[in-house]
């Protein structure tokens, strides 16, 4: 099998206020797309003013992050909505982020959503038709979670003239079924950095995953998702960086 382009994508202006979170101008030379929050999980409006036009000057793609709204738990916590309100909450969210991509004459490129949305999304149906129905309001690509039965999606993206961005994760353990180990279970997270640049050369070369049961899971991806909280964390993103990158 050839070796797969794969674009790396992080979470980016996830700071507030005064609290500031992540490495992003650090990260930003290393990485393709920017998911850039919305005010919901994590950002405000200065917050999200400075991080476009930090993307903008790095020539980095430009993604709208949205979520719950949800600041105390990070977005990472469920909140029950009808679909019409998931469409409206999302609307809300990437036409924010739109705005302050036209003031800085930069496009919005495409949109993913952010914790337990994004969790969410790819187990209900409801949820995932209400978010693709923002993404075509928009006219944007959706980024989702790849996974080794891609083609439901494919089928109700397509109603709607919405592509697909699929992403894998460099840090994530898998299960049998494609999905990523819940954060609370034991080994979710890999932190070893040669368990993690092996599951990347494998997802790049081989188009799989190795899954916490041993099993291999065939993934094509066009993305993956990295992770800047601290000064490490960008030295392995710089290491991904150049394992993708390898001749």
């Amino acid at each position: 099998m050839s070796k797969q382009k794969i674009a790396l994508n992080c979470d980016m202006g996830e700071s507030f206020g005064s609290w500031s979170m992540g490495q992003d101008e650090q990260v930003m030379e290393w990485i393709d797309k920017a998911n850039i929050a919305c005010g919901f999980h994590a950002g405000d409006p200065h917050i999200m003013n400075r991080t476009v036009q930090l993307a903008s000057d790095y020539c980095v793609e430009i993604g709208a992050h949205p979520s719950y709204q949800d600041l105390l738990g990070f977005g990472r916590r469920s909140i029950p909505h009808t679909p019409s309100q998931i469409t409206e909450l999302v609307l809300y969210q990437v036409g924010s982020l739109q705005a302050f991509c036209r003031y800085h004459q930069t496009s919005l490129n495409y949109i993913k959503p952010h914790g337990a949305l994004y969790n969410d999304m790819m187990k209900d149906m409801d949820i995932f038709r209400a978010v693709v129905q923002a993404a075509a309001c928009f006219r944007l690509p959706l980024m989702v979670l790849a996974s080794g039965d891609n083609q439901r999606y494919l089928d109700i993206a397509d109603n709607d003239d919405v592509p697909l961005l699929f992403e894998a994760f460099a840090d994530r353990r898998y299960q049998d079924d494609g999905t990523l180990t819940p954060r609370d279970w034991p080994n979710a997270v890999l932190s070893d950095e040669t368990e993690i640049l092996a599951q990347v050369r494998q997802l790049a070369n081989e188009g799989s995953v190795t899954t916490a049961s041993g099993n291999k899971l065939a993934i094509e991806a066009d993305t993956l998702c990295v992770h800047g909280d601290n000064p490490s964390s960008i030295e392995l993103i710089e290491r991904i960086w150049h394992t993708l990158n390898a001749e």
